[in-house]
């Protein structure tokens, strides 16, 4: 029995943060009905011109698909059976659109005292700009200062690349819920549970963030002064045009350990260089040094000579080099799926591990409407019943226009 089966989450979010979240939980066993809205969520549709169907997969997997129009009052009446007997419901409704759909908590909680009700938002419930949308680009990235800290000197910052503030986010939303789980067994009483993006961006920008803080506007005076960055935290580049970010924390010891591996023993003893204040002033000179080495190396040559020594650094990998990575795969980051769609014969895993437990075997998401008649069944709605609701456009089955 895997550790959330017998938990019932009624995904109503759309996109992603909200969703991973139910993910997570349906990795682990929870029974998790998405429903969507006529025409489908937004995120079967993200980006047209390409092919979107793999993000569909990796956030929806293991769910049950109820297609439902919320907005009428029969549709309002089944989402209301639903939670009479479900443990979360998730959404990512902004504050006119929880008036809208008679979603607020306070209200909820006295018909379902137990529920927990979880909610995620681009910059949160309170505040001027609490109903202001937002993606994980504009409120994770943007607003919170991590791609000031990104950008090249004296350029433009660059566009982030997506999901990655979505996928935190789900984290913490997942966290959360798990708190508010944990509570309850305690005092048999539901919570309302809530996060948003720029709430995440700016824990995970926290390092910098606190220096501001202190007084010390990291990106600010570096961007003022033309700070160099140190030798020893910085992108290079091998002969065959690799990059590796170096990053040594402790230069003193690391210093002629570097040396070493780059067939430069003598550089320690460099009067250039006499010790570590006096190879930070020169930094970009050092670096120069470094960067020479390092581009009279290729990649296979270079990554041996670092690890003899212990040395920290990341190759930058393209795309398809991660999901073949032979450490990922058999480390269980990527892992391989059961579906017979031949684009989805691998995906990403759940990156949490709980010792004795199992994740589910992976395969399809739901198509939109999948499990409608199935999840009405189980609600005690008749044949004829669902046939109304279907007729009335209420509910919807797979490619049933909307």
């Amino acid at each position: 029995m895997s550790v959330l089966e017998g938990v019932k989450v009624i995904d109503l979010a759309g996109f992603l943060a909200g969703p991973g979240a139910a993910t997570l939980m349906a990795d682990y066993g929870a029974d998790v009905i998405k429903i969507e809205p006529p025409g489908g969520d937004g995120y079967r549709r993200l980006h047209g011109q390409y092919r979107t169907d793999y993000n569909w997969q990796l956030t929806s997997r293991h769910k049950r698909g109820l297609a439902l129009d919320i907005g009428t009052p029969e549709g309002r009446e089944i989402l209301d059976r639903l939670l009479a007997d479900a443990d979360v419901v998730l959404t990512n409704f902004r504050e006119e659109q929880i008036a809208r759909f008679q979603f607020d908590y306070d209200d909820l909680k006295e018909k379902f005292p137990r529920l927990i009700y979880a909610q995620l938002t681009g910059y949160g419930t309170t505040g001027p700009e609490r109903n202001r949308k937002g993606y994980d680009s504009t409120a994770w990235w943007a607003r919170t200062g991590i791609m000031q800290m990104m950008k090249p000197y004296d350029e433009a910052p660059q566009f982030p690349t997506g999901g990655v503030g979505d996928h935190a986010s789900a984290m913490a939303l997942f966290g959360g819920i798990m708190m508010a789980l944990f509570k309850r067994e305690r005092t048999g009483e539901g919570s309302r549970v809530e996060t948003s993006l720029i709430a995440n961006g700016a824990f995970a920008n926290g390092m910098h963030l606190q220096s501001a803080i202190a007084g010390l506007d990291v990106a600010k005076v570096m961007e003022e002064r033309k700070v160099e960055r140190s030798p020893f935290a910085r992108m290079y580049q091998t002969r065959d045009g690799r990059h590796i970010i170096l990053v040594l924390t402790n230069p003193n010891k690391e210093w002629p350990q570097l040396a070493a591996a780059l067939g430069h023993p003598e550089w320690p003893e460099d009067e250039r260089c006499p010790d570590m204040r006096a190879i930070m002033k020169q930094r970009g000179e050092v670096a120069a040094m470094i960067g020479d080495a390092m581009s009279s190396m290729t990649l296979a040559e270079l990554c041996p000579a670092m690890d003899e020594y212990e040395l920290t650094y990341g190759v930058v990998e393209g795309l398809t080099d991660v999901v073949t990575d032979a450490h990922l795969i058999e480390s269980g980051v990527i892992v391989r799926t059961q579906s017979d769609d031949p684009d989805f014969q691998w995906t990403v895993a759940n990156p949490i591990k709980i010792a004795g437990e199992t994740l589910r075997p992976i395969n399809d998401p739901p198509a939109l409407g999948e499990h409608t008649r199935d999840i009405l069944g189980e609600l005690g709605f008749s044949d004829e019943e669902m046939s109304s609701l279907l007729g009335k456009k209420v509910v919807f089955e797979p490619d049933q226009g909307s």
